[in-house]
């Protein structure tokens, strides 16, 4: 575990751990707070919504309205793992759980990839049986019923969108749900097509479409939750430049063992081995590199080793520096 990497080494001339504001005073730390009441109108919403669309496309037979259905009802289930990590993620820490549980909010991301996985399955299949012998499908009803599914959906990313700037999930859940109003487009669109020329394989075709869309939003997903989970540096991290920074601190020469992993989907933690052969800076200095970091990277939480560079810094990893 990289987070090991400051602890351990007598070198007799400073261990100093600092870093351990735990995002105060940084906003995005509190939007799972503060968007607890967009989650619960959110998911109340998309609840009444699938419940609706579900039921009008069994009524229907139409196959791009239960397609929009099992979406939204993965996106129901998307808000609410999402609102749980975020839940989870404001518990204290504990003596087992020594950073508290925010990296919940990671594997509810991961959770909800794979969900969206099995409902694209379970879409897809039922899907090409229809292709092979359309069922008729009444028009005006797919075009209502898909019509609310834009004021829906269009409703909820409104909820999120002051803060999707500073926030993953938050964004996330924005995203998401701006991209579920152009799905129930599409619908409404292969309800005025049928209506006009009496295609049956419009439908099943447009949810295809639907499928498609959302595979594209589940491996990005898939992706960036897996990456979070084997802790790779956070996309909005630049390492060289966190690097660079460090450097340019008085005193130090050499960075070397720097590491920067997600903690949660909102927060990160660095820890880094700083040489600086004039001797130990003080706790002024770390109070000012714990500053900096938070407000110029927001890398809430961080583990600063300081050595001398006499040659008994301890090599973790037998090179200048150890990029995780």
């Amino acid at each position: 575990m990289s987070g090991n990497h400051a602890h351990g080494h007598r070198h007799g001339h400073g261990h100093s751990h600092h870093g351990h504001s735990h995002g105060h005073g940084h906003g995005h730390s509190h939007a799972p707070a503060s968007f607890g009441r967009a989650f619960a109108i959110g998911t109340a919403l998309n609840i009444a919504f699938v419940l609706i669309e579900g039921g009008a496309g069994i009524w229907t037979g139409s196959m791009a309205l239960l397609a929009d259905a099992g979406h939204n009802l993965s996106d129901v289930l998307g808000l609410l793992i999402a609102w749980g990590g975020a839940e989870l993620g404001k518990r204290p820490a504990t003596p087992r759980f020594t950073y508290g549980l925010g990296a919940s909010s990671i594997l509810a991301a991961l959770a909800n990839a794979l969900l969206l996985l099995i409902a694209i399955g379970a879409i897809l299949l039922e899907t090409i049986q229809r292709l092979a012998d359309p069922p008729a499908v009444a028009p005006i009803p797919v075009m209502l019923v898909a019509g609310a599914g834009i004021v829906v959906n269009l409703g909820t990313a409104l909820l999120f969108a002051r803060g999707r700037e500073h926030d993953i999930n938050i964004r996330g859940a924005y995203m998401h749900m701006a991209a579920d109003a152009g799905v129930s487009a599409a619908v409404v669109v292969a309800g005025a097509l049928i209506w006009w020329t009496g295609l049956r394989w419009i439908d099943p075709v447009i949810s295809l479409i639907v499928v498609l869309v959302i595979l594209v939003g589940t491996w990005g997903l898939l992706r960036e939750s897996l990456t979070m989970v084997l802790q790779a540096v956070p996309d909005r991290i630049d390492l060289a430049s966190v690097e660079k920074a460090l450097l340019a601190q008085p005193g130090v020469t050499r960075v070397h063992d720097l590491h920067v992993w997600p903690m949660s989907t909102t927060e990160a933690a660095l820890t880094a081995h700083l040489v600086m052969p004039d001797g130990h800076p003080g706790d002024a200095f770390l109070l000012h590199l714990q500053h900096l970091l938070a407000h110029d990277f927001r890398i809430e939480h961080s583990t600063v080793q300081i050595e001398l560079g006499n040659g008994a810094e301890c090599r973790m990893h037998g090179t200048g520096s150890g990029h995780g």
